[in-house]
């Protein structure tokens, strides 16, 4: 990937492809803290719905000085929608798939069956029905393994998937974090080499450079750490729960908090509580099977 390739996708993130997801990943291999490659990459695992989101999303968080900031971008309209060039190269893929032409060989010789009596032909049915379905010996019954009954739970229940959090939802996004135990990686920590390659020095030099020309792009070195305070509360905190807290908490196993957290949807959503009781139903079973 070159710097204008780059420098399009920074203007404009919703724009990234599946091909340049990847080649972004190249890009933070070498660059770590270049949070504006980060914060796209992450769009284009968002747009692919892939499972890996979630977690690189606790990465970016990590790399993030100002989580507020990271919050803003993935609650945006450009964010959430997903580009029609992204749709269009996975059609564009579906429809080279080849599909095998089939020619129908109708025969000219057509054996006639004998016409059947009707009153044999209500007789043959009746003993059909009476008699009970024969199982041989051989016959084996598949019963689902433990792990099989697992997969199909989570799968259910949407485990993996990418967390939606709306703008809405900041509390939810920041117990996320708290429950992710993400603490940001400070840059100064980094270990230096004491012998750095001179191509690599001259493409850092290349990065901090664009970024301070960049007026979209906050340079990590001169950028104010914002910590995210989190308090406790005893008091009732139920009108901030949502789906999607719920989901955290599945998604961070905290399996009796989601319990409790669908809990308080049916009180705050009874329209929705047969959905809510089914996600119930699930999540202990899952539990079950995890013990």
């Amino acid at each position: 990937m070159n710097v204008n390739d780059l420098t399009y996708l920074i203007n404009r993130p919703e724009a990234i492809n599946g091909k340049q997801t990847i080649e972004l990943e190249t890009v933070l291999e070498e660059f770590p803290y270049f949070q504006s490659a980060r914060a796209i990459h992450l769009k284009g695992l968002y747009n692919q719905n892939s499972f890996r989101y979630n977690q690189e999303l606790k990465k970016t968080a990590a790399y993030t000085t100002d989580r507020s900031v990271l919050f803003e971008f993935i609650t945006s309209e450009d964010f959430t929608s997903i580009q029609k060039a992204f749709l269009e190269e996975k059609e564009a893929a579906i429809n080279e798939i080849i599909v095998n032409q089939y020619k129908i060989v109708v025969s000219d010789a057509v054996e006639v069956q004998p016409k059947a009596n009707p009153l044999e032909q209500s007789i043959l049915h009746s003993i059909q029905i009476a008699a009970p379905e024969a199982i041989t010996e051989d016959e084996e019954v598949t019963v689902p393994t433990e792990t099989e009954k697992t997969e199909t739970i989570e799968e259910k229940l949407e485990i993996g998937k990418p967390l939606d959090f709306s703008k809405q939802e900041k509390h939810s996004f920041q117990e996320w974090l708290q429950l992710a135990k993400i603490t940001p990686i400070q840059r100064e920590n980094e270990a230096k080499s004491p012998e750095i390659d001179e191509e690599k020095k001259k493409k850092t030099e290349l990065i901090d450079k664009f970024i301070e020309s960049n007026p979209k792009i906050i340079s990590v070195k001169n950028a104010p750490v914002t910590p995210i305070n989190i308090e406790k509360s005893t008091q009732d905190n139920s009108y901030l729960m949502t789906e999607t807290l719920a989901k955290v908490y599945l998604e961070q196993k905290k399996y009796q908090k989601a319990i409790q957290a669908y809990e308080i949807l049916i009180l705050k959503y009874p329209e929705k509580s047969s959905f809510f009781a089914d996600r119930i139903s699930d999540i202990r079973l899952l539990q079950q099977n995890n013990n």
